[in-house]
């Protein structure tokens, strides 16, 4: 009979001229072998596998595994052949033959890391769980197309991701209210500096506008007295040099006048007589130079003491402002600090308490679970034993060691005794045969008497070192 498998199956032939089996897509069939059709196709798994951290933290992981049969090579097809094929693929039997090796090898995975390696590194422990897990299931021909890894979820009791969750959200929250206050305070404190500076730059250019004001106009009357002095000072130099001409003229007439005599007198008295009104006329002008040079000074003086005057006012106004500004802001800065400073105190001491309220929860978490644990020890001992108290707490107690321990001290104060140990025999049990007479025996119950004192009185003198009277007798060394 000729058999074709279909696309997802294949032909599983035993039985005669076949040494093993054969797998094949298409066959004839003789008498005498043995013909079973393997499905192929894979199957979806889904999971939700209970594991613990390395801190002892519970968690479930939900998988979805796609699992069917290795069609790489012929070996893992006929290890699924052989192992798997004579069970349903959607079986009980496959699905916790599957089922144990996933909870196994994440189970051991997830005790290897911590919580927050598991959380943060999900995508790398998929990556290592799909590896081990690949590698057990090669030994029965299966492999697996796909294993999509949920969101970890918490164990009901132990909301590890849920206070995560909730502590993650309350920091963004704290740290925006930090950030929408840290930006109000710049926003005042810029707004404010703004303004002042503006107040403090108008202030500044009008008060030099002033300045130069009364700088441009004080140059100017300068310029206009020296230049009323300088006129004045040429047309004394004209005047001067009108007189030295009047003058050389005069000694010009008092020598033609030394010719005549009348001539020379008149010569003279007009000579005196100018001489007299130059005197004068010189004298005029130099207290009209001398008063104009005292105005001009006195008008300089007054002049440089105005322009000093409303600088050092100016300087005394600047400097209160300045100070005023900054001791403004210092007052806001403080302010500023210490409200920052309470915050951060508040924050600092929320964060400790809610520190150790989560370390004494987890402490009693780790304590409950050890009790559990140990629960179910004594619980599976007890009914390994068929429920018998007796042999079970022999068992605890030979397992940790306490009868050696028992033993052992024991020993130590024995051997700290030190003790001496004698022993001896009247070697008169059995002798008398039954056909003695009675005073026979007698005298052998004397004998065996008087038979055992030395090693009694030896024995005493070893343990207490007390010796005998002497009328009971003497102990006598070994030498002697």
């Amino acid at each position: 009979m000729y058999k074709v498998a279909k696309a997802s199956q294949y032909l599983v032939i035993t039985g005669g001229w076949i040494p093993d089996m054969k797998i094949t897509k298409k066959s004839w069939i003789f008498p005498g072998q043995s013909c079973t059709v393997v499905d192929v196709s894979p199957v979806n798994y889904s999971f939700e596998v209970q594991a613990m951290s390395a801190e002892k933290l519970p968690f479930i992981l939900p998988a979805v595994f796609t699992i069917g049969p290795s069609t790489a090579d012929e070996s893992s097809l006929i290890k699924f052949a052989k192992l798997i094929s004579p069970h349903d693929k959607h079986s009980h039997h496959v699905k916790e033959l599957v089922q144990g090796v996933i909870e196994g090898e994440t189970r051991v995975l997830a005790a290897s890391m911590t919580m927050e390696e598991i959380f943060k590194g999900t995508k790398e422990f998929k990556k290592e769980v799909f590896e081990k897990v690949q590698l057990e299931l090669n030994q029965f021909g299966l492999l697996i197309y796909n294993a999509n890894v949920k969101q970890l979820v918490d164990v009901p009791g132990h909301e590890y991701f849920s206070y995560l969750g909730q502590k993650t959200q309350m920091e963004a929250a704290n740290q925006a209210k930090i950030d929408v206050a840290e930006a109000r305070m710049k926003g005042a404190i810029g707004s404010k500096l703004r303004d002042g500076q503006t107040l403090q730059n108008a202030a500044k250019i009008d008060a030099e506008t002033k300045v130069i004001a009364i700088q441009r106009q004080g140059e100017g009357e300068k310029g206009e007295m020296k230049v009323r002095t300088e006129v004045k000072v040429y047309e004394n130099q004209r005047e001067a040099e009108v007189a030295e001409a009047n003058a050389e003229l005069a000694k010009k007439k008092s020598i033609w006048a030394k010719e005549a005599q009348v001539a020379e007198v008149e010569a003279r008295k007009a000579v005196a007589m100018r001489d007299a009104e130059l005197q004068r006329e010189v004298e005029r002008m130099n207290a009209l130079t001398q008063t104009e040079k005292l105005k001009a000074e006195f008008l300089r003086k007054a002049t440089v003491e105005y322009e000093t005057k409303v600088q050092e006012a100016n300087w005394e106004l600047y400097k209160k402002q300045k100070a005023a500004e900054a001791y403004l802001y210092e007052k806001e800065k403080e302010a500023a600090a210490q409200r920052m400073a309470a915050e951060a105190e508040y924050y600092r001491r929320q964060q400790v308490v809610e520190g150790d309220f989560y370390a004494k929860k987890k402490e009693a978490e780790g304590m409950i679970a050890l009790a559990e644990a140990q629960g179910t020890y004594i619980r599976t001992i007890l009914d390994a034993f068929g429920g018998n108290y007796g042999a079970m707490r022999d068992y605890l107690l030979i397992n940790g060691g306490v009868y050696q321990e028992i033993a052992k001290i024991n020993g130590e104060a024995l051997r700290g005794l030190q003790p001496k140990i004698s022993i001896w025999t009247s070697g008169a049990g059995g002798e008398n045969g039954g056909g003695g007479d009675s005073s026979g025996a007698a005298m052998k119950e004397v004998a065996g008497v008087y038979k055992m004192l030395p090693p009694l009185f030896k024995t005493v003198h070893d343990q207490t070192g007390m010796l005998p009277p002497a009328w009971m007798g003497t102990i006598t060394q070994p030498n002697e």
